[in-house]
């Protein structure tokens, strides 16, 4: 039993297929950088209050960053019946130095340790999405500028409704993405709490000094309560909905360019590099990665459910139920991170078709909801407005012509009071440029919006 840190009252050998069904260096080797950092500011600490010398902790970082160094190279042997980083990492350092490292553990648990490595990751992987978040963000921003004399039909229960820019389409994304950074940093204020020094349950004995710690590993705050420190996963959970979210907000950006890049609506050429053919049609070009983008999400949303099952029946304090925490979120985030960094480019290299777009733009009778406000503006009340409105796009199907094409006498039947200024409403441009409230798709208000994101992005890169 002398590969096992808990061997000393055990009297049998763990059977193999226990080690092959407990065993989670297979995942958690991904905490390697993570769990080196959190023993050396532990290492450092334990000399601080004189629970080690200062020879010893040297000895031990020493070895830590050689055993890192290992790792990160890939020449560092991994065994099952070592469980986890935690006990791989301690072996290896107890092999090179004997008794200092065997000290190493003093005043903490594997409990502390994995809630201290697990936040670790976390807060790094949060760090990381950001900056990519970041970078659609940007990729959307800059199409504003290429793309800002044209204008799309804008869509309600997929039927077309009314006209806006281009640019107010691609700072919509940039909205829904800005709510999904502030969430992960929300997120990370309550993942920045240090657990070590908790040990296994109900804190230590031992003269130890978990403000230290946390200092050291850039943590706000060590965390109150040690029978919720080594328990609470919560930081997960809540990292896991919103990479959820992110996901779903892919998925809602790449569901509406799969339809635009349709021969139905023509809106978008897609690039090919970022399609694949068919194996039987030859004229077939695939959105195949906005279709996996969209497919994703649900492996993601998955990962949320199985933490939250995980979780909902657990008592105080550690259970080993916990060893299934990090696999759905290191799988989450893997997934979510792969597809931010194909959206971007994605995103930049993407042409709207303006001959198809402007061909249709005026089909759908996008100006009708200008027209009914223009009619209010002259004093009828909105829902007669609304009432003749209806009665002018009626008579304008019948016809089969846009409502700017109404002969006057036709405005003139339904509201007799209309002259020929009502041409001064009509037609998508028009409409456009009628807008006035604030966050509406009005050129000047994008025009700021627009400016105001240059500026935000800008301001995070300095």
């Amino acid at each position: 039993m002398t590969d096992k840190p808990w061997g000393g009252v055990f009297r049998e050998a763990t059977d193999r297929r226990v080690e092959l069904f407990t065993e989670s260096i297979s995942f958690d080797r991904r905490l390697a950088e993570q769990d080196i950092a959190g023993s050396k500011a532990h290492a450092r600490m334990l000399a601080e209050v004189g629970l080690i010398t200062a020879e010893e902790c040297l000895r031990i970082t020493q070895g830590l960053d050689e055993i890192g160094r290992e790792i990160a190279e890939g020449r560092f042997p991994f065994r099952v019946e070592l469980e986890d980083i935690h006990m791989h990492v301690e072996r290896a350092l107890i092999d090179r130095i004997g008794d200092a490292g065997r000290k190493l553990h003093t005043a903490r648990s594997r409990n502390d340790q994995v809630a201290t490595d697990f936040r670790l990751w976390v807060r790094d992987a949060i760090d990381s999405l950001l900056a990519s978040l970041r970078r659609l963000q940007a990729a959307f921003v800059e199409r504003c500028e290429r793309d800002w004399d044209c204008i799309l039909p804008g869509y309600t229960h997929l039927q077309r409704a009314q006209p806006v820019l281009a640019a107010h389409y691609w700072l919509a994304y940039c909205e829904k993405f800005e709510r999904d950074r502030e969430r992960l940093l929300d997120c990370r204020k309550r993942v920045n709490l240090c657990p070590l020094g908790s040990a296994a349950l109900a804190g230590t004995s031992l003269p130890v000094d978990r403000d230290s710690t946390a200092r050291a590993l850039g943590f706000a705050a060590p965390t109150a309560n040690s029978l919720d420190s080594v328990s609470d996963r919560d930081f997960a959970a809540e990292f896991l909905f919103c990479l959820s979210l992110i996901a779903v907000h892919l998925s809602h950006w790449a569901e509406e360019w799969i339809l635009w890049s349709t021969c139905e609506f023509n809106f978008l050429r897609l690039p090919q590099g970022f399609c694949t053919g068919s194996s039987i049609m030859p004229q077939k070009i695939n959105p195949d990665v906005l279709e996996l983008i969209r497919g994703k999400t649900a492996r993601v949303i998955g990962s949320l459910q199985q933490m939250l099952v995980l979780l909902k029946g657990l008592p105080l304090a550690y259970n080993r139920d916990l060893q299934e925490d990090k696999a759905p979120v290191f799988d989450a985030c893997d997934t979510v991170r792969s597809c931010l960094e194909l959206a971007a480019p994605l995103v930049a290299q993407t042409e709207i078709n303006r001959p198809a777009v402007n061909e249709r733009l005026d089909r759908g009778y996008l100006d009708a909801t200008t027209l009914m406000e223009y009619l209010i503006l002259r004093g009828v009340p909105q829902r007669s407005a609304h009432e003749a409105v209806g009665r002018l796009v009626q008579a304008a199907m019948e016809r089969g012509c846009r409502l700017a094409d109404l002969p006057l006498v036709v405005f003139q039947e339904v509201i007799p009071s209309l002259d020929e200024s009502v041409r001064e409403v009509l037609g998508p441009d028009k409409a456009v440029r009628r807008m006035q409230s604030y966050g509406s798709t009005a050129p000047e208000q994008v025009r700021r919006q627009v400016d105001a994101w240059k500026e935000r992005l800008e301001s995070d890169r300095t």
